[in-house]
């Protein structure tokens, strides 16, 4: 067979969440990109809950969004049941949550991504990688097709040495019905890169006709509708639909105990360890044995489809032990399983190995995005993805590379935890694990990181229009807020107290009425004084916000500004730390294993104390003041 070669400027190999952000990235950037994927027809397929975002994942969404990317429009346009999640907490941790129709998601990506510019998509598997001195410079097909590049993504998911398990039985698959990619897990392997195991599972899906749901607990969508882009652009949202809870029982977790020694979770078959944040029904009965019953959240995969998603009792035992224990739960008596629940245990590499950039430590010019960065999620890959494409976009033109910090985004804290602590199982984004959230909020996403997507040509015209409409709108809102005064005995006065059932006992100018506890962003918009007709509600709650929080912001901001001088001072790449005197030999082994980007990172390292980042300071003769 003659082999047939071509050359770009970036491959991308993969085309779920994480590769197609990549691909859309660095295509928009105006290079010329190739995504290769074993089936065109399953681009855009969400592999298991049809739902996007959640508590810390919403923000991640919400970032891709700012920098230019598909998956908030995406949600947006198929979106058929939205929720606020902790909208009774403050702005900093509430998160935006979409349950989608699948085929509507499926369908939106599927035509972006044929119809971007700059992007051709191969149905094809890459096998091995060529590599010259240490440098990635291109890719080799089973196709016989040799693409040459400067740069490749690898967003395998689960399909990089993917096997599926249901009881006893197990095949290599990256999803059901989908093969794995087993001659590129090993091509991994002999570059030396540290491969390890991880599991992630899913649950049965159920015939919605057989369904009892007079016997479900109701759970009704928010209204208004929350939207994810900042675009807004959509000018007609499908039907909204409902949601449902119900939960497993003692006869349940009884049939499932009876069982346990079919679960290949429990038989020893898997060595992957599962997202604990995610767990099968196998390892909550176990982790918890005093706990009677677990809520499952019965949720729709489209509005035109008979297929529930019982969310919350993900599961790998054998298909009759699924239907017997299904049968045991309130609304399921007669329900029938469409597709059995399994377990997919899968190869990811030591995220350590990876510079804050998502390029390889050890290839140049090769980076790493999804779940083979040990991460679980369609959003933590896609925020993955984005930055990985825009990285090889700018290193294939020897550009200089771009990544967000801890205090910058959501993804700035994705990418550091990997980086620098690495991840013993499947990595989950939460906002408790962002030490500046106030400030890293999901309604702000654009103001903190819109302007660099324009900077990095990641952005079209007409979102700039938006983004800059947007900041104009809020200083508009910021002014008049300002300058609303309020005499003790007005009427405007009396007005408020009845509103807002507060005691005003002074004059009163609008910045101090808002930092009031009696008034927040569900209730201003009664006043007519603090929310005119020609006012802009998003603008409103943002100065509302800002002036709300203005002290914890400061504080923040302060503590921000001091570390930020750690950050800024680089560390050489590939140095041998036993040539620096002083330093313990745990610390020694730490950094020359991690080989820290900045003395930021290195202090982040576990075991690498104050002491040692002062010797650090010393001998690279740094000064932080």
């Amino acid at each position: 067979m003659c082999t047939y070669r071509v050359f770009c400027d970036v491959i991308v190999i993969g085309g779920g969440h994480a590769g197609t952000e990549a691909a859309l990235a660095s295509s928009r950037m105006g290079y010329n990109t190739y995504l290769l994927t074993q089936k065109i027809n399953t681009l855009g397929s969400l592999s298991c809950n049809p739902s996007i975002g959640g508590i810390g994942k919403g923000h991640l969404v919400k970032e891709i969004d700012a920098l230019g990317g598909i998956m908030a429009i995406a949600s947006d346009i198929s979106g058929i049941h939205f929720r606020i999640l902790n909208a009774t907490k403050g702005p900093a941790v509430q998160s935006t949550r979409v349950q989608v129709d699948r085929i509507l998601y499926k369908n939106f990506i599927f035509q972006t991504l044929f119809q971007q510019k700059n992007l051709n998509i191969i149905e094809d598997e890459a096998y091995d990688l060529i590599i010259k001195k240490k440098s990635i410079i291109g890719v080799k097909t089973i196709k016989n097709i040799y693409l040459y590049s400067n740069s490749v993504v690898l967003a395998t998911g689960t399909f990089l040495g993917g096997k599926i398990y249901i009881g006893d039985k197990n095949y290599n698959g990256g999803r059901i019905n989908d093969f794995s990619s087993i001659k590129l897990s090993n091509t991994l392997k002999n570059l030396s890169m540290k491969i390890k195991r991880l599991k992630t599972g899913t649950p049965p899906r159920l015939d919605i006709k057989t369904i009892d749901f007079s016997r479900l607990k109701i759970q009704l969508g928010d209204n208004p509708r929350p939207v994810f882009s900042f675009i807004h652009g959509i000018k007609k949202y499908p039907k909204q639909t409902l949601c449902y809870i119900t939960s497993t029982n003692y006869k349940t977790h009884d049939i499932i105990k009876r069982n346990l020694h079919k679960s290949p979770i429990f038989s020893g078959k898997i060595s992957g360890i599962g997202p604990r944040y995610c767990p099968s029904i196998e390892d909550k009965i176990v982790r918890f044995p005093n706990k009677n019953s677990h809520q499952i959240f019965v949720e729709p995969e489209g509005l035109n489809c008979n297929v529930m998603y019982p969310n919350g009792i993900s599961t790998s035992l054998p298909i009759n032990v699924q239907q017997e224990f299904i049968n045991t739960i309130q609304g399921f008596k007669y329900s029938k399983i469409i597709q059995p629940g399994y377990a997919v245990e899968y190869d990811f590499i030591d995220p350590i190995g990876l510079q804050p950039t998502l390029e390889s430590k050890i290839i140049k010019g090769l980076f790493f995005a999804g779940q083979i960065n040990g991460t679980t999620g369609y959003e933590e890959a896609g925020a993955q993805g984005l930055l990985a494409g825009l990285n090889a976009g700018l290193y294939s033109s020897s550009s200089n590379s771009w990544y967000p910090t801890r205090n910058e985004a959501y993804i700035g804290v994705l990418v550091d935890d990997l980086c620098t602590k690495g991840t013993k199982e499947p990595y989950r984004m939460f906002t408790a694990r962002a030490e500046h959230r106030l400030i890293l909020r999901e309604d702000n996403a654009d103001l903190r990181l819109t302007k660099i997507a324009k900077k990095l040509g990641l952005i079209d015209k007409l979102r700039w229009l938006i983004y800059n409409k947007k900041i104009k709108q809020i200083e508009i809102e910021k002014k008049r807020i300002q300058k609303i005064q309020i005499k003790y005995h007005s009427k405007e006065c009396n007005d408020l107290k009845k509103i807002f059932n507060m005691n005003i006992k002074n004059d009163i100018n609008g910045v101090e009425l808002l930092k009031r506890t009696e008034i927040n962003v569900n209730n201003i918009y009664q006043s007519k004084l603090l929310f005119p007709k020609n006012s802009n509600r998003n603008a409103l709650k943002e100065v509302l916000t800002q002036i709300k929080y203005e002290g914890y912001i400061i504080k923040q901001n302060r503590e921000i500004e001091k570390y930020q001088k750690y950050e800024n001072i680089s560390l050489p790449k590939k140095f041998d730390y036993c040539n620096i005197i002083g330093l313990s030999n745990e610390v020694i082994i730490k950094l020359n294993r991690y080989q820290p980007v900045s003395i930021g990172q290195a202090s982040r390292i576990s075991g690498v104390t104050p002491a040692a980042i002062s010797i650090l300071l010393v001998f690279f003769k740094k000064k932080i003041f």
